[in-house]
C-alpha cells in the first residue's frame, strides 16, 4: 500500500485527487494539508463522507504526524518551490501538479532529490490525451516548423501561458529541422500576436466554463494542419496521477513530463 499526502487537498484537483486515491486500489490518502480548510475531516470537505483525517495546516505539521511515501501537490505557483524543496529534503517522493517552476528551479529540486534519494515528477499535464498531443505535435514539426498554440482555461487559472503549451513548444522548437518562415506581421494593438516561447507563438483564453484546451496549428504550402485536445472534466487527469504515485516509488530522479513515466 503507497501512502498518500494531498497538498491543497480543499482545492479543486486535489479533492478530486482525493477522492480517486480513496477508490485506488493500493494507494490511500494518508494525510491532507489546505491552510484555508485547517481542522476539517478531510472526507467531509472532499465529499466522501468523516474519515477521521483531519487536514493539517503546513506540510511541516503534517510530516509531525508521520512521513508518507508520496506527497502529490497541487497548490501554487507562488509556494510550490519551497513546498517541492521540503519534501524532497525529507527524502520524500513527489508528484508535482502545481505549474509556475523554472528550468532553474527544476535543475535545484532534482539536485536535492538526488542528495536524498526521493523521486518525483513534475508534469504540466496529467491527461494521457495531452502527453500523446505534445508527442504528435513534436513530429510534426519537424515538417511543418511554422506553428502556433491556442491554449484556453478557467478564468481561475493562476498562470498564463500553461505549463502544457510552454512544454510542448519546448518540444516542438526542439524537433524542427529548419527555421519557420518570418512573420511579417506589424502590430498595431501590442500584445495582440500572443508570446513567444521557444520561438513558437503561444495565445492565452481565460473565460468561465473552460476546464483545459488546447491546439496546435501549423500552416505549411496550400495547407493547414490543427491538432486539438479537450480536457472536459478534471477526472481526465486522475489516470496520469494515479500512474505518477506508482511510478514515482521506482523512477529514480526528479523527472519533468508525465511521458516520462509512459515508456
Amino acid at each position: 500500500m503507497i501512502n498518500v499526502l494531498v497538498n491543497g487537498a480543499a482545492g479543486r484537483m486535489g479533492s478530486e485527487v482525493v477522492r480517486s486515491i480513496a477508490a485506488e486500489e493500493g494507494l490511500t490518502v494518508c494525510g491532507a494539508v489546505d491552510p484555508g480548510a485547517a481542522g476539517k475531516d478531510l472526507g467531509e470537505v472532499v465529499g466522501i463522507g468523516h474519515n477521521g483525517i483531519t487536514i493539517s495546516p503546513s506540510l511541516e505539521e503534517a510530516f509531525a504526524k508521520g512521513k508518507p511515501d508520496v506527497v502529490v501537490d497541487f497548490t501554487s505557483p507562488k509556494v510550490i518551490y519551497k513546498n517541492a524543496g521540503y519534501v524532497l529534503e525529507q527524502g520524500v517522493n513527489m508528484v508535482i501538479g502545481t505549474t509556475g517552476l523554472t528550468a532553474e528551479q527544476r535543475k535545484e529540486l532534482a539536485a536535492i532529490a538526488d542528495k536524498t534519494g526521493a523521486n518525483g515528477l513534475v508534469a504540466p499535464n496529467f491527461s494521457l490525451g495531452a502527453v500523446l498531443l505534445m508527442k504528435v505535435s513534436a513530429e510534426i514539426a519537424r515538417y511543418l516548423p511554422n506553428a502556433e498554440i491556442i491554449e484556453l482555461h478557467h478564468n481561475h487559472k493562476y498562470d498564463a501561458p500553461s505549463g502544457t503549451a510552454k512544454l510542448t513548444a519546448e518540444k516542438m522548437a526542439a524537433a524542427r529541422m529548419k527555421d519557420p518562415e518570418p512573420d511579417d506581421t506589424k502590430e498595431s494593438l501590442p500584445g495582440v500576436r500572443g508570446g513567444k516561447y521557444e520561438g513558437i507563438t503561444i495565445h492565452s483564453v481565460r473565460l468561465p466554463g473552460y476546464v483545459a484546451h488546447q491546439e496546435v496549428l501549423f500552416g505549411g504550402y496550400g495547407e493547414i494542419l490543427t491538432l486539438r485536445h479537450d480536457s472536459l472534466d478534471r477526472k481526465s487527469f486522475m489516470p496520469g496521477v494515479m500512474l505518477a504515485c506508482r511510478k514515482c516509488m521506482t523512477v529514480k530522479g526528479l523527472v519533468y513530463g508525465l511521458e516520462n513515466y509512459l515508456e
